[in-house]
């Protein structure tokens, strides 16, 4: 879409091409969902918490020590902060996050029972826990709707023209508006792996992307497709080259042997 375009496009056109946008999104990425391995609230709360400037994989391979060591919030309130630094170490912001964890831990035992509540008012309160961090508990660990406004989800929207807000808060109400709120978790999923496979940060796959013809930035990255599915990464990107059209054998092996950030 031209520019002038999408300054001229009414609050309906801009509903409507969000929904099929939204529409491709659940074609071009069926395999989307929570890419932190958890089991139930308490470790998907832990796993988000360690996620903050950190990769899901990193997180992932942490994990399973942590979760097998402190099992319920009574343990992390209880957790000896040194064993539970060097356990999360890898993750960055240790102290930081440790800390966090422990004062989670307690305030979990104290007001719930232990128990992650289900309520964002509530979650909001919690030590660690921000806005993004409970959308992608109420979403993932109990079914409730939710937009996660992560950096990707925040860079693709606006490169999307669906709002031009740049506060999270404000971005999540845009978008909310938008898009049927039965569909706020996966979209949040499938924006974010599209961020991470597609739509990259400096150098976007424009060329290799089903999105294309729908979106008012396409050319901020290369539009020659053998240029283009390069730029693809992860184990689908020769699918992803097919749906936009592209033979699969024009994507190297690199791009599929890449690792998702």
């Amino acid at each position: 879409m031209a520019v002038r375009a999408v300054r001229t496009e009414t609050d309906l056109g801009r509903k409507r091409r969000a929904r099929r946008m939204a529409r491709l999104l659940a074609q071009i990425h069926p395999d989307a969902h929570c890419e932190l391995d958890h089991d139930g609230p308490l470790q998907l709360a832990v796993a988000t918490i360690l996620s903050a400037q950190c990769t899901d994989k990193r997180v992932n391979e942490v994990t399973p020590k942590l979760f097998a060591r402190y099992p319920t919030a009574a343990d992390y309130a209880a957790a000896d902060r040194a064993e539970l630094e060097e356990l999360i170490r890898p993750t960055g912001f240790f102290r930081n996050k440790a800390g966090s964890l422990i004062r989670l831990g307690q305030a979990l035992t104290e007001r719930y029972a232990g128990a992650v509540p289900r309520r964002l008012p509530q979650l909001v309160e919690l030590p660690g826990i921000g806005r993004k961090t409970a959308n992608v508990i109420l979403g993932n660990a109990f079914d409730v709707p939710g937009i996660t406004v992560d950096t990707h989800f925040q860079r693709l929207v606006r490169r999307w023209a669906w709002t031009d807000e740049s506060d999270p808060v404000k971005i999540e109400h845009a978008v909310g508006a938008l898009i049927e709120r039965r569909d706020w978790t996966m979209l949040s999923h499938r924006v974010i792996f599209h961020g991470r496979r597609v739509c990259h940060a400096r150098r976007p796959a424009c060329g290799a992307c089903t999105l294309a013809p729908l979106c008012p930035a396409y050319g901020t990255g290369p539009t020659a497709s053998a240029e283009a599915v390069k730029l693809l990464k992860g184990p689908r990107a020769r699918e992803l080259a097919e749906q936009a059209g592209i033979p699969a054998d024009l994507v190297p092996a690199a791009a599929v042997a890449a690792e998702v950030p």
